[in-house]
């Protein structure tokens, strides 16, 4: 599959080197994920429990960061049935990995996921996040505020960037890769170069002990289709017309990086994986979150890859 280049003067703005925080850069789309979480708890029916996200939300805004645009809370309430529906996947494979006696976990690219405070990790559990400092920074520090302690037995952080040498920092926190460990990465691959991505993939599998389990949200066969991410950015225009905001300002795809790459599924095969996947329409349905009259854009076109290391 031949994917177009990232051609437009703001995709270029991503660079080898870029950081940022939870107001700037890949960074914003955290605080979307979390505006997502917090609008969970209001549904009839929800599928998780996270008090902690509306508590980065409303630090983030009282920290003096602008107001999310409203273009932008609009788009995170059109996905929120997909957005409850991973956050829930993720959720019952960590729980699934403690019931199978994995105790060590590592989260790529944490963002401001509360997952080491609020499941419920079996005795001895560490969780090890890893993302940039600044974002790190902000979620130890709004939850340390509240006086919350993580429900796992140890949480670290690790401050590293993924496109660097994160093996050596996570290592150099206590990580023990003779242990069997359930990897996540969530939200994630879009915002890594090709070459990264498989860069991250070898670096899970050198430091996986056999038993290990990983949860990653991947792409669909049509995700890069040009005609869906012009529909998609159609309708983020038309969401941004409607709130009288600048119908050209920049859009999550901007951050991503559109190339040839590895299948997830294949590469977890061919290197001794045991795999399991399920689309995103699938997953949804699973969850009551799925009814065939929505439009194609409430679903990403994501798959969901579950393995474990035989």
């Amino acid at each position: 599959m031949s994917l177009p280049k990232r051609g437009n003067p703001v995709a270029m703005a991503r660079t080898d080197d870029d950081s940022w925080g939870i107001t700037d850069g890949v960074g914003q789309t955290a605080l979307g994920v979390a505006m997502a979480r917090a609008d969970e708890a209001t549904s009839e029916c929800p599928l998780f429990t996270d008090p902690y996200a509306r508590l980065f939300v409303d630090a983030a805004t009282e920290g003096g960061s602008r107001r999310p645009p409203k273009s932008m809370l609009d788009r995170v309430h059109a996905i929120g049935d997909y957005m409850a529906s991973r956050t829930k996947w993720y959720d019952e494979f960590f729980i699934a990995a403690g019931a199978s006696g994995i105790e060590q976990a590592v989260i790529l690219a944490a963002g401001l996921d509360a997952r080491a405070w609020r499941l419920p990790w079996v005795d001895g559990s560490v969780v090890y996040e890893i993302d940039q400092p600044k974002v790190l920074e902000f979620k130890t520090r709004t939850l340390a505020e509240h006086d919350l302690r993580p429900a796992a037995s140890r949480y670290v952080a690790v401050p590293a960037d993924l496109r660097h040498d994160w093996p050596k920092a996570l290592r150099d926190a206590g990580f023990d890769a003779s242990e069997p460990t359930a990897w996540a990465a969530e939200g994630l691959l879009p915002y890594l170069p090709a070459d990264a991505q498989d860069l991250l993939f070898d670096r899970i599998h050198q430091h996986s002990a056999r038993d290990s389990r990983i949860a990653v949200e991947s792409f669909g066969a049509d995700f890069f289709d040009p005609d869906y991410q012009a529909g998609r950015r159609e309708q983020m225009r038309r969401l941004r017309e409607q709130a009288g905001e600048d119908v050209n300002a920049p859009d999550v795809a901007d951050l991503w990086y559109i190339e040839d790459r590895t299948d997830v599924v294949q590469w977890l095969t061919e290197h001794c994986w045991n795999v399991t996947s399920i689309e995103s329409i699938e997953l949804m349905t699973r969850y009551g979150r799925w009814t065939p009259d929505q439009p194609d854009a409430v679903a990403p076109r994501t798959l969901f890859v579950e393995a474990v290391l035989t």
